[in-house]
C-alpha cells in the first residue's frame, strides 16, 4: 500500500467526533487551541499509528516527534499482536475455564465450569464455601464480573438462574490476597500485570505493572482502577499510581498508603511463574499475565491473548517523554 493510500485510509477510520471532544477536554486543560489538537491529533493518527485516547492518556501534546516515537500506541500494539500471537491459540487465554484447566497448577483454587452445571452441581460448589467471584467465559476489562456471599447462597435454585440471565460461564473462589497489598485497597484484588515476550532477540519480561483498586471490587483501570510500575530487579512499585483520567497519586485516597516504594511480596516467584507459563502456548508468545498475591504466594488470575496498550501509556510514569516502546525494541523488530 502506498503512503498516500495508507493515510486516505486512515482518515477514513478516524473517529471525528471522539477527536473533537478529545480536543475540546484538552483545549480546557491545556489552553491549545481546539484547531491545533484536532490537527495535531490527525498527524499522530497517520504517523504514529496513535488513537485519540493514546493522544490523550499519553499527552502526546506535549511531547517532541521523537518521544512520540517511543510511545506504544495502539496501532503499534495491534500489530505486535498480530505478529506474535497465532489466532488460533487465543481461545486457550480468552475462554476462562480453559485457562484455568490448563494453568491449573498456577490458578490454584476451586472453579466450577458454570456453562456445563446443573443447578445440583452449582448447589453443590456453592455448599460451605466462602464469598466466589463469577465470571463471563470471555469477557474483558473486568465487565460482566460478580462477587457473591454465603448470604446469596440461601436460595440456589435462584442464585443459579441469576448468574445464567447475566451471562456467566464460570464461578470459583475468591482469592485472598496478601496483607502487604490488601493495605493499597482492601476492596479489590490488586493484580500484578506482568507482560512476557517470546521474541526473537530475547524472551522474557517486558513490563510489570501492578494494578489498583479506588473502591470499587474490580482493580482494572476500565473500572476507575489505577496503576503503577513495578521495578524488574526488585519487585517495588517504582512511580505513581494513574489512571486513564490523568489523576496522579502517590498517596492512595481512600487507604493513605504511599503507593511508591512499596515492595511486592513473592516477586522472584512472580517473575518464575510467568516466565515458565509463557512456553505453554508458544505460538501466543506475547501475554499480559494478570497475577494475584496470596499470602501463600503468587496465583494467576488470567492471561491476555490481546494485552491492553492502555497501562504502560500513562504519561505519568514516563516524565522524560519517553515511552515504553525502546523495551519492545530489545524483544523485536518492530
Amino acid at each position: 500500500m502506498s503512503r498516500l493510500s495508507y493515510l486516505i485510509k486512515r482518515a477514513a477510520k478516524m473517529d471525528y467526533r471522539a477527536m473533537l471532544k478529545t480536543a475540546n477536554m484538552l483545549h480546557k486543560k491545556t489552553g491549545k487551541s481546539r484547531v491545533w489538537l484536532m490537527a495535531d491529533m490527525a498527524k499522530c493518527a497517520a504517523k504514529y499509528n496513535a488513537g485519540y485516547v493514546d493522544y490523550k492518556i499519553a499527552q502526546m501534546y506535549r511531547l517532541t516527534d521523537a518521544q512520540r516515537a517511543t510511545q506504544i500506541t495502539r496501532g503499534i500494539s495491534n500489530s505486535i499482536v498480530a505478529r506474535m500471537n497465532d489466532k488460533k491459540f487465543w481461545h486457550f487465554f480468552d475462554n476462562k475455564t480453559e485457562f484455568n484447566a490448563l494453568f491449573a497448577d498456577q490458578v490454584k483454587r476451586d472453579w466450577l465450569d458454570f456453562t456445563a452445571a446443573d443447578k445440583a452441581q452449582f448447589a453443590k460448589f456453592i455448599e460451605g464455601r466462602g464469598d466466589i467471584i463469577c465470571k463471563p467465559v470471555d469477557g474483558s476489562s473486568g465487565q460482566g464480573i460478580l462477587k457473591c456471599t454465603p448470604e446469596d447462597y440461601k436460595d440456589p435454585d435462584a442464585l443459579y438462574d441469576r448468574l445464567k440471565a447475566a451471562g456467566i460461564g464460570i464461578v470459583e473462589d475468591k482469592v485472598i490476597q496478601h496483607e502487604a497489598i490488601a493495605a493499597l485497597c482492601p476492596t479489590s484484588v490488586n493484580t500484578i500485570r506482568v507482560a512476557t515476550l517470546l521474541g526473537d532477540k530475547q524472551e522474557g519480561i517486558v513490563y510489570a505493572y501492578i494494578r489498583i483498586g479506588n473502591g470499587k471490587v474490580m482493580d482494572n483501570v476500565d473500572c476507575g482502577g489505577m496503576a503503577a510500575p513495578v521495578d524488574l530487579d526488585t519487585g517495588v512499585i517504582s512511580s505513581v499510581g494513574a489512571n486513564k483520567a490523568g489523576d496522579v497519586y502517590e498517596i492512595h485516597p481512600m487507604t493513605g498508603k504511599r503507593i511508591p516504594g512499596t515492595q511486592i511480596p513473592y516477586w522472584e516467584d512472580v517473575k518464575a511463574m510467568c516466565l515458565a507459563a509463557m512456553r505453554v502456548v508458544p505460538q501466543v508468545r506475547f501475554v499480559a499475565w494478570d497475577v494475584a498475591i496470596t499470602p501463600d504466594g503468587p496465583v494467576f488470575i488470567e492471561g491476555n491473548s490481546f494485552p491492553s496498550h492502555a497501562i504502560p501509556q500513562f504519561a505519568a510514569h514516563f516524565p522524560d517523554g519517553i515511552g515504553i516502546l525502546p523495551r519492545f525494541e530489545a524483544f523485536i523488530d518492530l
